[in-house]
């Protein structure tokens, strides 16, 4: 669906990634996000996206969004993942945007395949795509055509209340399970999960992780 916009969440870089803390300090933490972020918004470039969102109240976010072509938006910004989310959306429908991918900043294993098969599997003008975390609890991609299609609420069990509401809603979810969509990098386990199974193109966050020793 050509008319499809990726709408990205950004929280900030200074406090990031707190259940990371035990394995590394907060400098660390905010250079991990920033990575995570750029791999994330250097594959959408190259996706079939119309054009990327991102809401954040954080400037350095914003620059480094900006510098990979990126919309920056702030309404909403300040009400966490669900607020941010269910502002752009609001925003592309008014707009008269025909759908919207909403991706976390936090999966750098993503691969523009990846997305470009979740945009592709959009195949009517109500259709709800979504590709799971890899433990099945959060939802790492969620496409909405409409781009308010339906109410969204992200956190730490998100996956199946989504299939559930889209269900309500007369709408049977499209699943697809996407080993880069799958891997947020929020615990310890995640980072090794992650080096272990790294992409074949280098990216910032490996090297970082790297260069940290991790």
């Amino acid at each position: 669906m050509s008319e499809t916009w990726a709408a990205v969440p950004v929280k900030g870089f200074i406090g990031a990634k707190q259940r990371l803390a035990t394995l590394l300090n907060e400098d660390q933490r905010g250079a991990l996000a920033a990575a995570m972020l750029e791999d994330v918004l250097a594959a959408l470039a190259q996706a079939r996206v119309a054009g990327v969102l991102v809401s954040t109240a954080d400037e350095s976010a914003a620059s480094l969004a900006r510098r990979h072509g990126a919309r920056v938006v702030t309404e909403g910004s300040r009400d966490g993942h669900t607020g941010a989310v269910m502002a752009m959306a609001r925003l592309l429908r008014q707009e008269g945007r025909a759908a919207m991918l909403t991706i976390p900043g936090d999966v750098p294993a993503i691969t523009v395949a990846e997305i470009d098969a979740v945009v592709s599997a959009a195949r009517s003008p109500n259709a709800f795509v979504i590709a799971p975390a890899r433990d099945e609890v959060g939802s790492n991609a969620v496409l909405c055509s409409p781009p308010d299609l339906m109410p969204l609420r992200f956190g730490d069990d998100s996956y199946f209340p989504h299939l559930r509401t889209a269900r309500r809603c007369g709408i049977e979810p499209t699943i697809l399970r996407l080993p880069g969509f799958g891997l947020d990098l929020d615990h310890p386990a995640d980072l090794r999960a992650f080096l272990t199974h790294r992409p074949r193109k280098p990216t910032r966050t490996v090297a970082l992780l790297e260069g940290i020793g991790v």
